[in-house]
């Protein structure tokens, strides 16, 4: 991982713990960005419920956040700024976690320059967490990046 990878990752880590405070309570942790793959941890103790599984919003929550730090993490990079905010989202939950998850998105390569010329961008994105190597849930969000005034 390049270092300015690792930079961006510690800033926006850093971000949501200051902006979102659940996340700072969840330990959320953007771990990776390798190869357009963007990876986000989460112990599953501060995230637990009374069946001993991962919470439902907490699942939610990290799905939500992997997929709005894609698309941050690609505006850094590409050097535009955009406010991103979650349009709309599904998800579905397909097996009990039981173990510290990690969520998944692969960035698909949209172009942001748009932001640039002061028009929005919108984003579909599909975030898949991983427990022990099984998919237990998928999201599909859809973000929309405005302008930064």
């Amino acid at each position: 991982m390049t270092s300015k990878i690792s930079i961006l990752l510690e800033q926006l880590g850093n971000t949501w713990h200051q902006t979102i405070p659940v996340s700072e309570f969840m330990q959320i942790c953007p771990e990776s960005y390798l190869q357009h793959v963007f990876s986000v941890s989460a112990p599953l103790a501060p995230n637990i419920n009374l069946h001993h599984t991962m919470f439902a919003g907490s699942i939610y929550t990290l799905m939500t956040l992997t997929g709005w730090g894609a698309v941050w993490l690609n505006q850094q990079l590409t050097g535009v700024k955009g406010d991103i905010v979650l349009a709309n989202a599904h998800i579905r939950y397909l097996a009990p976690i039981t173990t510290s998850p990690t969520a998944k998105v692969t960035w698909p390569g949209d172009d942001l320059s748009a932001l640039s010329a002061g028009r929005r961008v919108k984003v579909n994105l599909s975030v898949e967490l991983y427990c022990e190597g099984k998919r237990c849930a998928e999201f599909e969000g859809t973000y929309v990046s405005l302008p930064s005034l």
